[in-house]
């Protein structure tokens, strides 16, 4: 059985789960403090960082929360693969093992849709100090339904143009100061290739596998993949086929980006720009000269796209107001500022070039406010469903006939529409 099939199945166990469990309605109250005799709650979270720094910096905040809270025996950060994080996750809750909370990407629609999180809105307003009102709205809306945030947006990244300034100046190549179009990263990529063998520029993460991450592009042409409530497909449009027609001639006819099957790491060296979220400066070295600038502008002008992670409280926890307060602790305005150092915040406070580059050595304040600062608050997200795991898985098959030199475009997109919209009617 592959991923997608058992992603898909272990999502439906999941809900039958929940809602046996936890019933149709769920009336948001703030939880009630907490009655547990000491050291008797052991809480998890699963995430899918196996980043020491981070992993450290969660388990110190943890230490520093059971030191004032002698109810909390343990708090462990359970680790899981990203590849199968939705699999594992959902198999967990619907197994009876679920975490009591948990770190979401793409998943978020369908547990919100299920039932299977607990709102957050009453306990982070009714913790002293925490600060609803500085979160900013763009931030939260992903996780939010019927006026309750029911996912923390712990980290909201948004995807910048990286450069390898050491590899422009090889092949004699410039980028326009104020900035880029598609149309001349496109050509001065096309222009490295030539003279170095590198490639030009790459989408990170994209490997012909993950399409969302194609938004990062498609968003300059002013296309999306399905309407604004996600029940009609949009790959069909003018729009998209001019991104998509776009992409295609940079791969077979100017040799600007990487075809199928090559692949060019940018933070090694190998290709001239790369499309990433700004919390990948980390992977940058200093074995080479590099930029970093906001998205290129399109033919419908200048967008930024972010990448978001919320932390949330499943239903089913064994220990919801234990979770619940440890989660509101965790995502307060001073562990906030600690967790910027790697996630960027979606509190307005934390949001300024000079306090982001306190705990960032990679970018400088001006860097931060630019690609980062700047563009939030207007960034549209990856595109996010229910069902994600078979509407990617069969997106992608139907997008595999686009990835070859006579590819008629507009027929590639139409087909994706006709895989997909039976998975978008609600």
């Amino acid at each position: 059985m592959n991923t997608a099939k058992k992603l898909v199945g272990a999502a439906a166990l999941a809900t039958a789960a929940i809602v046996a469990i936890t019933g149709c309605s769920a009336t948001p109250t703030a939880p009630a403090p907490t009655t547990a005799a000491p050291n008797s709650v052991a809480l998890r979270m699963t995430v899918w960082t196996s980043n020491e720094a981070q992993l450290a910096l969660f388990a110190s905040i943890a230490d520093s929360y059971k030191a004032t809270h002698p109810e909390i025996k343990s708090i462990t950060f359970d680790s899981l693969p990203f590849a199968d994080y939705n699999t594992t996750l959902t198999t967990q809750i619907a197994g009876g093992n679920a975490p009591d909370l948990a770190w979401m990407g793409d998943l978020s629609k369908d547990l919100i849709a299920s039932d299977a999180l607990l709102p957050l809105t009453p306990v982070l307003k009714d913790t002293k100090g925490w600060g609803y009102d500085d979160l900013l709205p763009s931030a939260t809306a992903e996780f939010s339904k019927g006026g309750q945030l029911y996912a923390y947006p712990f980290s909201n990244s948004p995807y910048a143009l990286y450069v390898n300034k050491d590899l422009l100046a090889a092949a004699g190549q410039t980028l326009p100061a104020s900035g880029a179009t598609w149309d001349e990263v496109s050509k001065i990529g096309a222009a490295v290739n030539a003279a170095t063998g590198k490639a030009g520029f790459v989408i990170r993460d994209f490997d012909y596998s993950a399409w969302n991450t194609l938004a990062t592009v498609w968003t300059g042409w002013g296309a999306n993949a399905w309407n604004a409530d996600g029940t009609k497909c949009a790959f069909d449009d003018d729009k998209m086929v001019g991104a998509f027609t776009f992409l295609h001639d940079a791969v077979f006819k100017d040799s600007a980006m990487p075809g199928p099957g090559t692949r060019a790491d940018f933070f090694a060296g190998d290709s001239a720009f790369t499309v990433a979220q700004v919390s990948r400066a980390s992977l940058l070295t200093g074995n080479f000269g590099y930029e970093v600038m906001p998205l290129p502008a399109g033919p419908a002008g200048s967008y930024s796209v972010i990448g978001q992670a919320g932390m949330g409280v499943l239903r089913t926890s064994a220990h919801p107001q234990e979770a619940s307060s440890f989660l509101a602790y965790l995502t307060g305005p001073e562990n906030s500022a600690k967790l910027s150092q790697f996630f960027p915040s979606a509190r307005k406070s934390l949001l300024t070039g000079e306090k982001l580059a306190a705990n960032n050595t990679k970018l400088t304040a001006e860097q931060l406010q630019t690609v980062v600062v700047d563009q939030i608050p207007g960034a549209v997200t990856l595109p996010n469903h229910t069902s994600p795991a078979e509407i990617a898985q069969k997106g992608k098959t139907a997008l595999d006939a686009m990835w070859k030199p006579d590819a008629d475009v507009k027929k590639v997109l139409g087909s994706v529409c006709s895989a997909i919209s039976p998975l978008l009617v609600k």
